[in-house]
């Protein structure tokens, strides 16, 4: 929908610039002029008092959806190393394709990473496209984004996928932009009708809904996806599976930055990498009673975890926590205590193979979530499972 004015019924009033909460509406001596800060409220229009304003839809281009096949993953990559999610990627990227009957391709950016493009027709992948050069060895946005517009524009593919990482964050809109399409970005579900539309489905309004997105006219669908949400590929080699190699010319991998130096990260401890995970929640009175939960992770050789109360008040860091806006984790245990259960922790933690949830409230959506729950005091609960470790009983015979 779009806002139009119409200047011969407009007497120049001046009610609707008025009326605007936005700014949007500007008068000028021959006319109004809307501007781009417009959130079509409609309450110009109820104020006119001449009616000369109204909403009118935009004609909609149709696309022949028949011209876009295959589902296309942006691979990371630094060196000769694979970011994790880009393997996730790929096997959802297989789901997809073969729900539809489509090729799955991947585009793998950098310097020396024909070893990289190899190992990828190992795990689903029809063709694998890459650029190698020198210029490639770092993430630069221009040329990376030259690069993977390249293939979008030679394949044309239905479906692009990218890894919600800082690389991805930033590589993903740029594309977007220059296709004229739609980006559902921080996605926890894919799937894939038999027409092609994508469903996308990520929390939205503060993680208290999930919503379902879908890009029905335009082409092609861009979705990013957070580390750990999806299952990684398994090993499956198509028939005819190839590798393609492609070119930048030196005006594309040109760049208005220059990476002086890089630096690898110091190795610490991820959450997100965690098989065994204590989080804690609200249900705790005080800073110290952590001390509780650590123990319990101590001695269950996992990490402790929060939800993002306790980051706000102080007693944790940012990296030790569990949700949307922290860490998505997929542990083999994860132990739950005094957390309620929201959707940005459940969506970010349904990945667990097993979830023990202990809680004091019985209609405690956390129990929704969790394989097995327990109602009842955790400052009870969990002194009693911590002697009991520490004399050396199993676990499943604690919980």
């Amino acid at each position: 929908m779009q806002l139009q004015i119409d200047q011969g019924r407009c007497t120049l009033c001046g009610a609707c610039v008025q009326a605007c909460p936005f700014g949007a509406l500007v008068q000028q001596s021959d006319g109004i002029e809307i501007g781009p800060s417009c959130r079509l409220c409609k309450l110009c229009i109820r104020s006119c008092p001449e009616e000369a304003i109204s909403l009118t839809a935009q004609s909609q281009v149709e696309i022949d959806k028949s011209l876009y096949t295959g589902v296309l993953v942006i691979a990371e990559t630094q060196g000769n190393l694979v970011h994790p999610v880009t393997y996730e990627l790929l096997g959802k990227g297989r789901e997809l394709a073969d729900k539809v009957g489509h090729c799955l391709s991947v585009v793998v950016i950098g310097n020396g990473i024909a070893p990289v493009a190899a190992e990828m027709l190992d795990f689903g992948v029809d063709t694998a496209y890459t650029f190698d050069a020198p210029e490639l060895s770092s993430f630069r946005i221009e040329p990376f984004a030259n690069a993977a517009t390249q293939v979008i524009e030679t394949m044309k593919p239905s479906v692009i996928l990218v890894g919600a990482t800082p690389l991805g964050r930033s590589l993903a809109p740029r594309i977007a932009v220059r296709f004229r399409t739609g980006l559902t970005a921080d996605c926890t579900l894919l799937s894939m009708k038999d027409n092609t539309d994508l469903v996308q489905i990520r929390p939205a309004f503060g993680g208290n809904i999930m919503a379902q997105i879908v890009t029905p006219k335009h082409r092609p669908q861009m979705a990013t996806v957070r580390y750990k949400v999806m299952d990684p590929a398994v090993q499956q080699r198509r028939p005819n599976a190839k590798v393609v190699h492609c070119r930048l010319s030196k005006a594309q991998l040109n760049s208005r930055s220059t990476v002086l130096s890089t630096a690898v990260k110091p190795p610490e401890e991820n959450i997100a990498d965690a098989e065994v995970i204590v989080a804690a929640g609200r249900g705790l009175k005080n800073r110290q009673d952590l001390q509780l939960a650590q123990r319990l992770a101590d001695l269950l050789g996992g990490q402790l975890g929060v939800t993002r109360p306790l980051v706000e008040m102080g007693w944790a860091q940012h990296s030790q926590q569990i949700g949307l806006s922290g860490r998505t984790v997929r542990p083999k245990l994860l132990i739950t205590v005094g957390v309620s259960g929201a959707i940005q922790f459940s969506a970010s933690i349904s990945g667990a193979e097993l979830i023990f949830a202990i809680n004091n409230d019985p209609a405690a959506p956390i129990f929704e979530t969790a394989h097995y729950g327990m109602v009842g005091d955790l400052y009870e609960i969990l002194p009693k499972a911590i002697s009991r470790l520490e004399k050396g009983e199993p676990i499943d015979a604690i919980l």
